[in-house]
């Protein structure tokens, strides 16, 4: 597997990361174990998991594997902190009081002195940006963080932050971790310049777009039985009367053609055309089984062609929202000459 840096860092970090969402959930322990061994002997080094996931348990997973296996050093360990864990008032957000508690918790779970990237797992509106970045710094110069992120910002919030941690001369943020898929591509209007801008990787999830890239659905009929649609149709994001549209059936058309083409699967082309995007640090793949995590590791080393990507960004095109972004592409056409490269 390709390394790439881990934003404007110096570590290094596999294309492909193994999310541990999956952990304790839709994949038991002895599952969990088999894809971390099976994710390290294919050349992966970065884990991202997050309190939240199965309440704890996906944590501790990875702990009691770290424990038994003995290999820490040889991997990149992510977590995140946000969303509540318990009860009380402060049990949730990214306050200095929630985030100290939730570190030393996710450090127990683990089993570890130290998380590699310590990241927030989405925007707090009830805590001053300037209190959280505070927080994520203390953790640094205490050893028990060595860099941050975030994830789930919008693009003001993402550039408050960086502008921040800059001025403050605090630990910046490196890297983001968004929604992003050949179904999901509204990052590009704004965050994606700016992480180019600024330096920070990008940790795309949902690549396969909750399984809709897959291959798994089909327009004739809802989908049922054992898969995240078919057990929970209304998924969030990924819900089933949300992404029924013509626009989606007609990207999932395309990557069928593709993978047809090339021999290989469509999970495959989905998360190459991610993989090969700009900015882009390390796609999370988030499996049930080893092997789905092989049909997705099969996505290393694979280059979609320039007209392969050309055609899959032409059909997945979301198009401009008229204001203001339209009318600020209209406005610089004439300029486009003498844009920086």
């Amino acid at each position: 597997m390709e390394l790439r840096p881990l934003g404007k860092t110096g570590a290094a970090v596999s294309e492909y990361a193994l999310g541990a969402m999956t952990f304790g959930a839709e994949a038991d322990e002895t599952a969990s174990h088999a894809m971390l061994d099976r994710y390290l002997e294919a050349g992966g080094n970065f884990v991202d998991t997050a309190d939240v996931y199965s309440d704890g348990a996906s944590e501790e997973i990875i702990g009691r594997w770290l424990d038994r296996t003995g290999r820490r050093d040889e991997i990149v360990l992510a977590t995140k902190a946000r969303f509540r864990m318990g009860d009380g008032p402060n049990d949730v957000g990214l306050s200095r009081l929630h985030l100290r508690h939730a570190c030393e918790a996710s450090l127990r779970r683990l089993g570890v002195d130290t998380i590699d990237l310590y990241q927030a797992h989405c925007w707090d509106p009830a805590t001053p940006l300037e209190e959280t970045l505070a927080a994520f710094d203390e953790l640094v110069a205490e050893g028990k963080v060595r860099y941050v992120g975030v994830s789930n910002f919008t693009g003001w919030q993402l550039q408050r932050a960086a502008l921040l941690g800059c001025r403050r001369g605090q630990a910046r943020v490196v890297t983001l971790q968004p929604q992003y898929s050949l179904l999901v591509r509204e990052i590009e209007w704004e965050l994606v310049p700016l992480c180019l801008a600024e330096g920070i990787g990008m940790l795309p999830w949902s690549p396969l777009g909750g399984g809709w890239l897959t291959g798994k659905y089909s327009r004739e009929e809802r989908p049922s039985g054992a898969t995240r649609l078919g057990e929970d149709p209304e998924r969030g994001q990924e819900a089933w009367d949300r992404r029924n549209t013509e626009r989606t059936w007609a990207v999932v058309d395309a990557v069928s053609e593709i993978a047809g083409a090339l021999g290989v699967s469509m999970a495959q082309v989905a998360l190459a055309w991610v993989t090969q995007r700009p900015g882009v640090t390390s796609t999370i793949l988030g499996t049930r089984t080893v092997e789905q995590l092989d049909d997705n590791l099969g996505a290393a080393g694979l280059e979609l062609d320039r007209e392969q990507v050309a055609r899959l960004d032409e059909v997945s095109d979301p198009g401009l929202p008229p204001y203001p972004y339209g009318f600020i592409e209209e406005a610089g056409e004439e300029r486009a000459e003498l844009r920086p490269v």
